[in-house]
């Protein structure tokens, strides 16, 4: 049974609270939201896969260093925003915590961060509909592992959205240049 949460808890504590009820209490989620979040962690795992791009794909090199790029410049900025904001993470008796996390900071969740940028470019460069694939999970494990609150995953995951539009228009930009068109 999880206690109720603490006198001047944050709001959101209720939701992670129901989220944890609702599907947190299985293994399985629990050890799916683990792997997501070692997957995601420093944004390691989707500059894997665009190395892998880059190795495999040499006609869009170029589109598979800017995932790379996407991702760990989200990243880096979800870092610096944590350090100006220092929202701490849910620290309450009720949120059952699930996993180590290399900070203390909570605000934006940099898992899905650089997940929606990550998502946002391959789904460019593949053609498939990864943003609606990949992000909600990642955002929903954050919740479950109990180590954000629903605001962090939803910043964080318009801030990836906001790095790889930054990425698509440099590479507009660069396409632009290279077939010696003016740019609009």
């Amino acid at each position: 049974m999880v206690p109720a949460p603490a006198p001047g808890a944050p709001a959101e504590v209720a939701i992670i609270n129901a989220v944890q009820r609702t599907i947190g209490g299985d293994p399985q989620v629990i050890a799916g939201a683990r792997a997501m979040s070692h997957f995601g962690e420093h944004a390691l795992g989707w500059i894997g896969i665009a190395a892998a791009g880059w190795l495999l794909d040499k006609p869009r090199r170029r589109q598979w260093a800017g995932v790379a790029v996407g991702a760990v410049g989200a990243h880096a900025a979800s870092i610096v925003i944590k350090r100006i904001v220092r929202r701490p993470r849910p620290n309450d008796p009720s949120v059952q915590v699930n996993v180590s996390t290399p900070s203390k900071l909570s605000f934006p969740s940099s898992h899905a961060t650089s997940t929606t940028a990550a998502a946002v470019l391959l789904g460019r460069l593949t053609g498939l509909p990864l943003p609606a694939v990949l992000v909600p999970p990642m955002l929903l494990s954050r919740v479950v592992l109990g180590v954000h609150y629903p605001t962090d995953v939803m910043a964080g995951s318009a801030l990836g959205a906001a790095s790889a539009a930054v990425v698509l228009a440099a590479e507009k930009r660069l396409d632009s240049d290279r077939t010696g068109r003016s740019r609009s």
